[in-house]
Order: structure tokens, then sequence, then C-alpha cells
């Protein structure tokens, strides 16, 4: 299954990062995404209300049971092994971190999920791989942009590196190109107003730029 999950990120490169969508919305969103063509969403745990924590995991449990095979949904923003514990029993299937904890990656393995811990420095992504990561996720990428991915990868080129922080449809061929094998979006792409105006076909249609623009790049 593990194997599946990461030829599965490989192949359709896009994650779309969820901050605070629950309940019908969440499952409506999955549909637009979907009918855009990704099929890699990571709902995120907010950190700054761990009240929160349960409605993420409902989510992921409610795009799990509407979508099925046709979405690979994993949690994100997760910074302790209790959190990946109970991903995992909402039916993630791989684990997005902001950074370097052992214990994260070590618990996800454990629980024979996919992770994707966040790194910025070349130590940083090299220590990240030694202890199990299965891809980096470079944060923030867009800062930096993808000459500093070009540069890293020189080095570096045995680690699969995922560009979050500020990927657009504009900018995300580009990170492609400088060796990225994926790539997370968020608010570029979730737009709030958008969801909250039930304008679902924006959202497609915004997919599909972005969707387009990866496999332009091939």
């Amino acid at each position: 299954m593990r194997e599946q999950v990461i030829e599965r990120i490989r192949a359709k490169k896009i994650i779309t990062i969820v901050r605070g969508v629950y309940g019908e919305q969440v499952a409506h969103l999955a549909e637009a995404l979907a009918a855009g063509g990704i099929e890699l969403m990571e709902v995120t745990f907010d950190q700054s209300d761990t009240a929160a924590h349960a409605q993420t995991a409902a989510a992921i449990h409610a795009i799990k049971a509407h979508m099925g095979e046709r979405m690979l949904v994993g949690a994100g923003t997760v910074t302790t092994p209790s959190l990946v514990e109970m991903a995992k029993e909402a039916g993630a299937e791989y684990i997005v971190s902001p950074d370097l904890r052992p214990a994260v990656i070590e618990r996800t393995r454990e629980l024979g999920m996919v992770s994707l811990p966040g790194a910025l420095t070349p130590t940083e992504i090299n220590n990240a791989y030694d202890a199990g990561a299965d891809f980096v996720k470079v944060f923030p990428a867009a800062q930096l942009g993808p000459a500093y991915i070009k540069a890293v990868r020189g080095p570096l080129n045995h680690i699969p590196l995922l560009a979050v922080g500020g990927v657009n449809e504009k900018n995300i061929a580009d990170f492609i190109k400088a060796g990225c094998c994926g790539a997370g979006v968020g608010g570029n792409l979730v737009n709030k107003q958008w969801i909250a105006a039930g304008e679902w076909d924006r959202i497609t249609a915004l997919a599909k730029e972005f969707v387009e623009a990866v496999c332009e790049r091939g």
C-alpha cells in the first residue's frame, strides 16, 4: 500500500492543502478538485486550536467515505506522534509536517503511511531523508524560488523533493522543471471566498490550469 501511495504522489504531483474546510463543504471541494484532475488532498491540523483537531480528522474521514479511491487523502501540519495516530484512524494515507520531527516520521512509517516532512536547508533535507522520509517538502519554496531547488538537487538528486509555500498556477511548472517531483498548493487554489459562495466550478477550472501546467513540463 505504501508503494502505491508513493507512486500516485509521483504520478499526480499536485497536493491540495486544505485548511479550515469542514463538513459538507470539504466533500464538495474534493469533488471540484477531482473534476479538475487533482487526486491528492492534504487536510491540515490547526496547531493554534487543538479543539479543532477532531474536525480535521472528521474531514479526512468524510473525504475518504465520499470519494473512495478517487482521492488520496493525507493529514498536514502533523507535529506529534499522537496526531499521526489520529490521522491514521481517520483514514489518512500520508503525513505532512512543516518541519523535521524524527518521532513523527518514525510513527508514520510504523503505521504504514508515507512520510513528507518539511525542511529548507541541505542539512535539514538530508537529515529528513535519513530519518525515513519518503519525500521532503521544501518549505517555504517560493521565497527562494526554483533556482534554489535546482542548486539543492545538484548534490541531493537522490532525494524526492516537493515545493510548498507560495506555489501557484504560474510558477508550479518552473518548480517541476527545477527538479521537484511535485508540489503542495494551498490558498492559491483553495479559495475560501469561492467555497463560501459555492462556486465549485471556479475551483475546478483553476485545478485544470494547475494540472495542465504540470503536464506541459512532463
